[in-house]
């Protein structure tokens, strides 16, 4: 797995496939900042965006966004071998001190959290509907700015109804993926 673009390109990261992580695909991840930097319909930009990547895993989204000039990324993960892989490559590509980790459950982190954030990237299991609940709280405590944009990676057969948490601006699907890109009302 590499970095695909930004002060980081080409370098790679280690990465831990196993039932509970499965890495984002680099045309996936391509195409989601393709969106965030080219489309009308988001007005969030990148570059010196403060970033919260929940079910981070090994931290491909965050550290793709670390590469093209975001602020900070806050990881978390409960998943403690992909915590620690995810701490091995911010040391490994020297951006460790633009990010804070968290190897916790996400509730338990977002009713800490003080800072707000530009973009929030989801990416749970297949499998799990409480990202919902994580959704909610994110709402609930008002931790994002005016202008923030949320990304969310489901699988592409996935019914999901975001009802009164989230506004939905964009769908795209790519081959097994769905990415969900809305704004909390």
């Amino acid at each position: 797995m590499r970095i695909i673009s930004g002060t980081l390109k080409g370098k790679s990261i280690n990465f831990l496939k196993n039932k509970n992580t499965r890495p984002l695909k680099d045309s996936v991840k391509e195409s989601i900042f393709n969106i965030l930097n080219h489309s009308n319909l988001i007005k969030t930009d990148i570059q010196n965006a403060n970033i919260l990547d929940l079910y981070s895993g090994v931290g491909s989204f965050g550290i793709e966004s670390l590469s093209r000039n975001a602020k900070r990324v806050t990881f978390i993960e409960k998943d403690i071998n992909a915590s620690n892989i995810l701490k091995e490559n911010l040391k490994k590509l020297s951006i460790f001190q633009k990010s804070k980790i968290f190897t916790d459950k996400i509730e338990n982190v977002l009713n800490r959290l003080e800072e707000k954030f530009n973009i929030f990237f989801l990416d749970p299991p297949f499998t799990d509907k409480n990202y919902f609940l994580n959704l909610e709280l994110i709402k609930n405590r008002k931790i994002f700015e005016e202008n923030h944009i949320v990304i969310i990676h489901r699988e592409k057969r996935s019914k999901e109804n975001f009802g009164n948490i989230l506004h939905i601006v964009e769908t795209k699907q790519y081959a097994r993926s769905k990415i969900f890109f809305g704004k909390f009302i």
